[in-house]
């Protein structure tokens, strides 16, 4: 078994922390305050500092990038993390694996695949290019083993309210036959990535070399929309039939004038005004695993919402 070391403790770290640990390896958690999953040694630490970032990864066989910064702040935060990610992992030897995102490739039309251009047209997706750009680089001239995971938005037990279809905003409210806001057409196809299969597709691309030197695609299901997906929800929970609704663009617009959040959204919208289908076969093919079936992912969100809602927690 292995030790592995995760910077970061949100909707994707804990999972992979979980997982690794469930296998049987060393997990260590790395955060500013501190904090992670139980089971684990956690480490309070500032993944901006080179020095201490390498004194943590010392002995580790992969450190794992699932760090998200503000997100209004990635062009002032990412550089100085990312460079200090590739320092620890070229000082230390860890395979370092980056979870990143599908904003590298800009508006495309089709399917996504990995062979895509790196045309990002925003500020968020051209940060994450040039983070690529340089980790593969330094791959190719032998200085450090580099993989990068992208998926789409996620969904799954402990999203974060940033997630377009996670408990919060999404799953809570629509079992409790509320109506549910959403910043486009809900009617538009598009790929959904399940927490668990990002945590485990990290774990396999962190303990096996097949991954190192290139980007892969989460494996993610067939594209659906939003109104389907909250259809077989309610379905799953015995809920009252779900009530989406559009929020208006000068509404939506307008909310970025008080949010940061919520302006940076403007960026990325183009994702949710088509189609939006992520091609996932390379890894699937190549590591033997598919996606979660949307359905038995529901059954899952389902429990662990009415878990959620038994214990307070």
């Amino acid at each position: 078994m292995g030790r592995h070391v995760i910077v970061g403790a949100g909707q994707v770290g804990a999972h992979l922390a979980e997982r690794l640990a469930g296998g049987g390896h060393d997990v260590v958690v790395v955060t500013r305050s501190g904090s992670g999953p139980e089971g684990v040694r956690r480490v309070a630490a500032d993944v901006a500092d080179r020095a201490r970032l390498t004194e943590i990864a010392k002995g580790a066989d992969a450190l794992y990038n699932c760090v998200n910064p503000q997100y209004h702040r990635w062009a002032q935060d990412w550089p100085p993390m990312a460079a200090s990610f590739l320092g620890a992992a070229e000082e230390t030897g860890a395979v370092l694996v980056t979870l990143s995102n599908l904003y590298v490739y800009g508006p495309v039309d089709g399917p996504m695949t990995e062979d895509l251009p790196l045309a990002a047209t925003g500020t968020k997706g051209r940060v994450r290019a040039k983070m690529w750009r340089d980790a593969i680089a330094a791959h190719r001239a032998g200085r450090v083993r580099v993989t990068e995971l992208r998926g789409s938005d996620y969904y799954g037990p402990r999203s974060t309210d940033q997630a377009y279809i996670g408990e919060t905003r999404f799953v809570k409210p629509l079992l409790a036959g509320k109506r549910v806001p959403y910043f486009s057409d809900p009617s538009v196809p598009h790929a959904w990535t399940y927490l668990p299969d990002v945590a485990e597709a990290l774990a396999i691309a962190g303990t096996d070399e097949r991954a190192w030197g290139r980007a892969w695609h989460v494996p993610t299901g067939p594209a659906v929309s939003t109104l389907d997906v909250a259809g077989r929800l309610c379905e799953v929970a015995g809920a009252p039939a779900p009530r989406v609704y559009e929020v208006p663009r000068p509404v939506f617009n307008a909310l970025g004038l008080v949010s940061p959040m919520m302006k940076e959204l403007r960026e990325t919208r183009y994702q949710f005004d088509k189609p939006y289908i992520l091609d996932s076969s390379a890894f699937q093919s190549t590591f033997g695993m598919a996606p979660t079936p949307m359905d038995d992912a529901l059954k899952t969100i389902v429990a662990a919402h009415r878990e959620s809602e038994r214990t307070g927690n």
